[in-house]
């Protein structure tokens, strides 16, 4: 019998943020995890999609403490805003908010959409957020990479895509980005902070068919939906890893949890590996710097702590 949102403990005393909580994966991790008594700050650029996401938790959790704010990952001022107004510790932040396959958009400030959002966005986000995670004596950092990650590669001469895009290797460099990101930050924050990352799998969400949808193409929209019926696993199941990685007493820093079927498209949570270019700490190192020269975000780690070799 594999593990289950059933084998959560007791929450009761965290806080928790989840970014991209409105639906989804990041809907199902955040109403679990208020369900268990944390409580959970629901991080969705639609703020009244979060309210509706909320009503629902309340209903299934009544008494569940839940907070829904605004937080646009595309935008750095709204992500500085968000984490000026957390004013409270934090012991669990979520970074599971993502677009995939987008035609060529550009986020407020100027960033290819996929890689300002998925990447640069949580980047800028944790760091604002650091000094809150720092209060509290355990706290911990879940990174949402992808399997595609593995045919994904830094084009450091190009990550904006200006010179040339194609939307599924634009997606793939900006889930690789994920997981060095949470590894580097694992190594830096060594003693002080868990940092892990969690994939989902193939689970049916809104995120297969928003591509298609922006580009007006209803077949591929159609299709999408129909992949999502014939192949993916639910939601909920899909949310899993995530769940696991947020709350799974003792995992170690560094972790990455994925589904246990095969191909990792489904299953139960359980650690897998990633790929070579993951864990390439020259490439981590070189993004960590071009993050925080692209965002102006610079993490202030406490003086005694150095990364880890």
């Amino acid at each position: 019998m594999g593990w289950t949102a059933a084998d959560i403990g007791d929450l009761s005393g965290l806080t928790a943020v989840v970014t991209g909580a409105n639906s989804g994966i990041g809907m199902i991790a955040a109403g679990e995890l208020a369900r268990r008594g944390a409580a959970t700050v629901l991080a969705c650029r639609d703020v009244a999609k979060g309210e509706a996401a909320a009503q629902r938790m309340r209903k299934a959790a009544p008494g569940a403490s839940i907070e829904v704010r605004q937080l646009d990952l595309a935008d750095l001022a709204s992500v500085r805003a968000f984490a000026a107004a957390h004013t409270t510790g934090l012991d669990v932040l979520v970074n599971n908010a993502g677009v995939m396959a987008l035609p060529y958009r550009q986020t407020v400030d100027g960033f290819e959409m996929q890689f300002g959002t998925n990447h640069l966005g949580h980047f800028a986000l944790t760091g604002l957020l650091l000094p809150r995670l720092l209060e509290r004596p355990d706290p911990r950092v879940v990174t949402v990479s992808s399997s595609l990650h593995r045919s994904g590669r830094i084009n450091f001469d190009d990550l904006q895509s200006e010179r040339s895009y194609s939307k599924w290797p634009a997606y793939a460099q900006s889930k690789l980005a994920n997981l060095l990101f949470a590894y580097e930050l694992q190594r830096r924050a060594t003693g002080i902070l868990t940092s892990v990352a969690a994939h989902p799998g193939y689970a049916a969400t809104n995120l297969q068919a928003a591509g298609p949808r922006m580009e007006g193409n209803p077949i591929l929209e159609f299709g999408a939906r129909i992949g999502n019926i014939l192949f993916a696993q639910t939601a909920e199941r899909g949310a899993l890893p995530l769940l696991y990685a947020a709350t799974e007493r003792g995992l170690a820093g560094g972790s990455y949890v994925g589904p246990d079927g095969p191909f990792g498209s489904g299953g139960h949570p359980t650690l897998v590996d990633s790929s070579p270019a993951s864990k390439d700490r020259t490439v981590a190192a070189r993004l960590w710097t071009a993050s925080e020269s692209l965002t102006g975000v610079h993490y202030d780690f406490p003086s005694s702590t150095t990364p880890a070799k």
